[in-house]
């Protein structure tokens, strides 16, 4: 479909291939500089999209759900996407934002689901507190904000303390992970189903997370072992490069291992790797769980921006 506003020509399309995928990302990367905290994803979780997988190979199904727009002159200006059912992402350049209101309409006809009565639709968007203009948008299209949301943390290296080797509990011992053994693999799927209380995660997806993400960095993907050799706690790091960002995701602790200080020791050892490579800042999100939260205030991520989740029933 084709629109214009304020002289500019735009056309909007499915995403067709590989190429598309990493125009994406590059959009990704260079709005870091130039919008909030967190207003368009962090590289890490579009990577997760293309790669997080057991099979590689390109799906279609997938591609056709996510609608980019460019100008005439081939520029990406924007794209809408789910992640799971019945929500809408926009990762949007900032000089774009006039454009808001067609992705929102976009994914109300493409990624809606049925309520659970079957009766209407109802499509959800996640949006910062501080997104006034998003916030205006939802509310005239007929949105209303949930009680449930998210919170992304922020350090700055600046203003973070020079911090010496963590302390681990006696017995275990904190190493990188090993993604080109297999077996390794199977564990760290199994801990991470252990850790969220999930079952899809298998050895393959992380795997080829590792071998094709250009956020991975076997450096930064830390593992805190148990006297038993079983893999006790994950944090890893992935890393955008261009804007020297680090990213704590996922943090985790397998349930048989809590309550050990182990996630925040392998959080100083990554926020040490981190300032040694030279990075800028590091964040981390999470949803709102409270223990989760407290150990991130207590690290220090005195930056602190919140959201809800805004949904439509239509």
């Amino acid at each position: 479909m084709m629109g214009k506003h304020s002289g500019v020509i735009f056309t909007d399309r499915p995403m067709r291939d590989e190429a598309d995928f990493w125009r994406v990302r590059s959009l990704l990367v260079e709005t870091v500089a130039i919008t909030p905290i967190d207003f368009n994803w962090d590289v890490r979780r579009w990577d997760g999209q293309r790669f997080y997988n057991a099979d590689l190979a390109w799906d279609p199904q997938w591609a056709a759900r996510v609608q980019l727009w460019e100008t005439q002159a081939g520029e990406l200006a924007g794209a809408v996407h789910p992640e799971g059912k019945g929500d809408a992402h926009l990762q949007l350049h900032p000089a774009y934002r006039h454009l808001e209101e067609e992705l929102v309409a976009w994914a109300e006809a493409h990624l809606a689901v049925p309520t659970p009565d079957g009766r209407e639709c109802q499509l959800a968007i996640f949006v910062y507190a501080y997104d006034d203009c998003r916030q205006q948008l939802l509310a005239e299209r007929g949105y209303e904000q949930t009680p449930y949301g998210g919170v992304v943390r922020r350090l700055p290296f600046s203003q973070a303390p020079a911090l010496p080797p963590p302390t681990i509990a006696e017995g275990y011992h904190i190493r990188t992970t090993r993604p080109d053994d297999l077996a390794e693999c199977q564990r760290m799927a199994d801990l991470l189903n252990a850790a969220f209380g999930r079952t899809f995660h298998n050895a393959q997806e992380y795997q080829n997370f590792t071998r094709c993400a250009p956020s991975f960095v076997a450096d930064l993907d830390l593992v805190a072992e148990a006297p038993d050799s079983s893999l006790a706690a994950y944090v890893g790091v992935p890393y955008d490069e261009t804007n020297r960002r680090g990213i704590f995701e996922p943090v985790c602790t397998h349930p048989e291992h809590r309550r050990k200080g182990l996630a925040r020791a392998l959080m100083v050892e990554g926020l040490r790797r981190l300032a040694a490579r030279g990075a800028v800042d590091v964040i981390v999100g999470t949803g709102d769980m409270v223990p989760a939260n407290r150990l991130y205030d207590a690290m220090g991520f005195t930056e602190v921006y919140r959201g809800h989740i805004w949904k439509k029933i239509f």
